[in-house]
């Protein structure tokens, strides 16, 4: 079995119906980790309160 056919969370073969992952426990668990931050994607800090370029109501005349 090629690599890419084992869960990334546990490593047992893969399921059609959960693909890339063996369940929907191990899916779920990786949507947990996307969502609690416990995934990273390395770069550089941002701050939140950075001007995102989108105008705002007070920036009008």
């Amino acid at each position: 079995m090629a690599k890419s056919d084992t869960c990334p969370v546990c490593g047992q073969p893969t399921d059609i119906d959960n693909k890339p992952f063996c369940s929907r426990g191990c899916k779920d668990r990786d949507l947990l980790q996307w969502l609690g931050e416990g995934y990273r994607i390395p770069g550089e800090r941002v701050d939140p309160h950075a001007h995102s370029g989108v105008d705002s109501t007070d920036s009008r005349d």
